[in-house]
Order: structure tokens, then sequence, then C-alpha cells
């Protein structure tokens, strides 16, 4: 009896730490590439030259107000079948406080105009200083926020952190968010 539960306990042990056993996927390896489609789903636990960050570490981070912390959330476009003359209203921001809105910059490709608010937003952000701890957030499972991080690594910020939960994880500690505005963009 003793060896049938043995036998059981090795063949699932496999599936066990893949997580696979609890319907957990297993995270996808770290990219060389920016991530350019399914922005929506399950990241890597790594970002090479960055720090990865939980919840707790980032709320620690916020508490002593040492790093600049970067929301890259896209913003929902007006939607193309809503009729002429509709008034139409973004759906509301509600990010860690203190934070700068980038919109729209975490994606795989940025138009030239896009790259360049997105490095103007963070020469304003860490006053310049490329050596600011600078913490790139976005959503739960959501590839937005690996990729700006990762860009904000080739434009030759040091201490570039990456918080993979976002606000949801924030929210789901029971952590304050603020309704925030994106920062202007310059056609804006």
């Amino acid at each position: 009896m003793n060896r049938r539960w043995l036998l059981v306990a090795l063949l699932a042990a496999p599936a066990l730490v893949g997580g696979s056993a609890r319907g957990q996927q297993t995270p996808p390896r770290e990219p060389h590439a920016y991530r350019t489609d399914h922005y929506r789903a399950p990241t890597p636990r790594t970002l090479r030259g960055a720090r990865v960050v939980s919840t707790s570490q980032a709320a620690a981070l916020w508490k002593q107000g040492e790093a600049v912390f970067v929301d890259v959330l896209p913003r929902p476009p007006r939607p193309v079948d809503l009729p002429a003359g509709t008034i139409w209203r973004d759906r509301p921001r509600f990010d860690i406080p203190g934070s700068i809105w980038l919109p729209d910059t975490g994606y795989g490709a940025l138009a030239p105009s896009m790259q360049a608010y997105f490095a103007a937003g963070l020469r304003k952000a860490t006053h310049r200083d490329r050596d600011k701890p600078v913490v790139i957030y976005c959503l739960r499972d959501c590839w937005m926020s690996w990729n700006a991080a990762k860009r904000a690594l080739a434009m030759h910020y040091t201490h570039v952190i990456w918080y993979p939960d976002g606000t949801d994880g924030w929210a789901d500690a029971g952590l304050p968010l603020k309704r925030k505005r994106p920062e202007p963009r310059p056609q804006e």
C-alpha cells in the first residue's frame, strides 16, 4: 500500500512543480525581443537587467518615496462605431498615488512620437537622473509593463524595477489607489 502512494506521489510531483495540478500555467520564458501581440497573457518571472518586485516590495519602495512609479496601461480608444456627436468619456484610471501615467508606451513597437513621449516622461519623472529607481507597472499578466521596463533599460536607465502585478496586486493588498489623468502628449 505504501509503495502505491509513493508511486502516485512521484507521478504527481512534476505536475505540482509546473503548476498544472492547480490549473496554473508555467510562466513563459523571457524573450529576447519586445512582445508585439497578445499583451494580456502570463508574463515571465524575470526581466534581464531589471529588478522584479512583489507587491510588498513595491509598497515598501512607495512608502520610502525614493522611487518614481510609472504606469503604462494603454488608454482605451474612442469606439470606432460611436455615432458622430456622441459624447464619449475615457474610463477612469486608478493607479498608485504619485505615479506618472504614460499610456500606450508598452507596445512592442512604438511610433517615433510615442518613443519620444516615453523618453520625455521618464526624463521629467526622474529629473533627468538615469540612476533614479523607476518602478514600471500596468496590470497583472500584462506585457505592456514588461516591454516598457525593457525599453527603459535600453534607454540606459540603471535602476529599472518591474512590478508585474501592477494595480491588480496593489488593489488586492488593500493599498490605496488614486484617480489619474495621463501625461499630456505633445499633440494633446
